[in-house]
C-alpha cells in the first residue's frame, strides 16, 4: 500500500503568493518516493525534511539523497517546455480558457534500477531570504513502478486547461 497522496504542498501555496517561485528562471526538479515510504502528502513541505532514507529509494545510479543535489547528478530536471514567457499566449506559462497553465518537460532518471510509488516536484532555487528547495507538489503513481538498468521517465500530461500538471483556475 502506498503512503503517497497527490496534491499541492501547503508551503508552495504560501510561497507562490509571496512570489518565491519563478517557473521561467528557477530549476524545477523531481525526486522519487520509494515503495512503502513513510507518509508523503501536502504537509511534506521542504526538500530537507523529505530527503531521508525512509522516503527516497535506493538503486543503481539513483542516490539515496544524502545530499540534496547528489540525487540529480544524472539529471531529472522538470524544465518548463518553453523558455519564451515574454507575454505571448503561445509560450508557457500561459492562459487557456481563463486557466493559467504550465507545461513541463518529462523528467528522466537515466540508466537506473529503482522502484518508486510516487514523486515530488520541487524548486531547487529561490530568491534570497526565501526558504530553499520547497516541494511544489506530490504525485502518487497509483502503484509501484520500476526501471531495471534503463530510463525511469516521469511523463507529465499534455498542456491544457483541464490536463496540465499545474494549473490555476
Amino acid at each position: 500500500m502506498t503512503n503517497v497522496t497527490t496534491g499541492l504542498s501547503e508551503k508552495f501555496k504560501l510561497e507562490l503568493l509571496k512570489g518565491n517561485h519563478d517557473f521561467d528562471a528557477h530549476q524545477m526538479r523531481v525526486a522519487l518516493i520509494k515503495e512503502n515510504s513513510s507518509t508523503v502528502d501536502s504537509t511534506t513541505t521542504n526538500w530537507t525534511t523529505f530527503n531521508t532514507a525512509s522516503q527516497q529509494p535506493t538503486g543503481t545510479n539513483y542516490s539515496d539523497g544524502s545530499s540534496p543535489f547528489n540525487t540529480f547528478a544524472t539529471g531529472a530536471p522538470a524544465n518548463i517546455a518553453s523558455d519564451d514567457v515574454g507575454g505571448s499566449n503561445t509560450a508557457y506559462p500561459k492562459l487557456v480558457s481563463s486557466v493559467a497553465i504550465i507545461d513541463l518537460q518529462d523528467a528522466v532518471f537515466q540508466n537506473v534500477t529503482v522502484t518508486a510509488d510516487g514523486c515530488i516536484l520541487y524548486n531547487q532555487q529561490h530568491p534570497a531570504g526565501a526558504d530553499t528547495d520547497n516541494i511544489i507538489a506530490i504525485f502518487d503513481f497509483g502503484g509501484t513502478v520500476s526501471a531495471t538498468a534503463g530510463d525511469f521517465t516521469i511523463q507529465f500530461p499534455a498542456a491544457g486547461s483541464t490536463t496540465s500538471i499545474l494549473r490555476l483556475a
